[in-house]
């Protein structure tokens, strides 16, 4: 890893900056005054149960998938990023709905769009209920695919969402860059090599393909994580592992992580990447985090094919591979 110069690429200066984001969605919600939300998902109260929706999209990753002209397996990224935020919540995702936005219609895209969404409902075992294919060549360039899922959840089900001092860490694994980071991480690896070059970490792939592997689908550590009573848990997404700190405001101290996978090791030498930079912006190898009590952390890191990663102080900061993350 490096520890980057003048020269490095950072997320706000490729255009995208985590906390002007952070504060323009702050001042959203503080217009509708509402606190029906956990960190990842937005409650209903219908009695015995909470019914939760979460909405998200696939974002600047659709760009290697059009410069790739292979858009199969992008609809499984959108249902990932959606049902993961749930399952970061403690809610069972049951439905989901799309809303696919272009410029033109086209036959081939939205085919192959639908059989990523159709792999993705059945990974995470969810139902379509519809969606809308908008036609907007005023508004929309290329293409946008988002979607909403639905979920339920028992109310003694669904995550506190505070972790404790003295909880483990539990880490699950990713595959990769997921669907968070891609616009620093095409800005890296499009300064001396092209989407359809062979991968050097990896020749039976190439760039772009190793960039389009689809976001891993968490809803199989549902039942694990009621079995175990997991206080709180954080879905590595957008902010990378500053993600931790919407588990509740205490000191996260991750000293055994994952392994990163070979993209990381790529986007940060090609672009010149700070180490910091780099875990402010991706998962660097692991998609999903657990906050438990330590008696429970091994039983479940083996039930969940994760590990130990760390553990829970007092305090207010995340601090991995010795790096204060801010």
């Amino acid at each position: 890893m490096t520890d980057g110069d003048d020269e490095g690429l950072t997320y706000a200066g490729t255009g995208v900056d985590i906390e002007a984001s952070e504060d323009a969605t702050a001042a959203l919600l503080e217009a509708f005054g509402s606190d029906l939300t956990t960190e990842y998902a937005g409650l209903l109260d219908i009695g015995d149960r909470y019914l939760a929706l979460a909405t998200d999209g696939v974002g600047t990753k659709l760009l290697v998938a059009e410069a790739m002209d292979d858009f199969s397996t992008i609809g499984i990224d959108c249902i990932a990023m959606n049902a993961n935020d749930l399952v970061a919540a403690g809610v069972e995702p049951v439905a989901f709905v799309d809303y696919l936005a272009i410029d033109e219609p086209d036959d081939r895209l939205t085919n192959e769009i639908g059989q990523g969404l159709a792999v993705g409902l059945e990974q995470a075992d969810l139902t379509l209920l519809g969606g809308e294919t908008a036609v907007m060549p005023e508004v929309i360039n290329g293409f946008d695919l988002a979607g909403t899922c639905a979920g339920l959840a028992a109310k003694d089900e669904v995550l506190e969402g505070e972790s404790q001092v003295g909880d483990a860490l539990v880490g699950v694994a990713s595959n990769g860059i997921h669907s968070n980071g891609l616009t620093l991480a095409r800005e890296a690896v499009t300064r001396n090599h092209e989407y359809t070059d062979t991968f050097p970490l990896d020749p039976e792939v190439t760039i772009g393909e190793e960039l389009l592997r689809p976001t891993r689908i968490y809803t199989e550590l549902l039942e694990s994580m009621r079995e175990y009573d997991v206080h709180a848990a954080a879905h590595v997404t957008g902010g990378g592992w500053t993600n931790l700190s919407r588990m509740g405001e205490r000191r996260y101290v991750i000293d055994d992580p994952l392994p990163t996978q070979p993209i990381f090791e790529f986007v940060q030498e090609e672009g010149e990447v700070s180490d910091e930079e780099m875990h402010r912006t991706f998962n660097m190898g692991t998609g999903f985090v657990l906050a438990l009590p330590e008696a429970d952390a091994e039983s479940l890191a083996g039930e969940t094919d994760g590990r130990v990663i760390g553990h829970v102080e007092g305090g207010d900061a995340v601090e991995i591979r010795g790096l204060p993350l801010s």
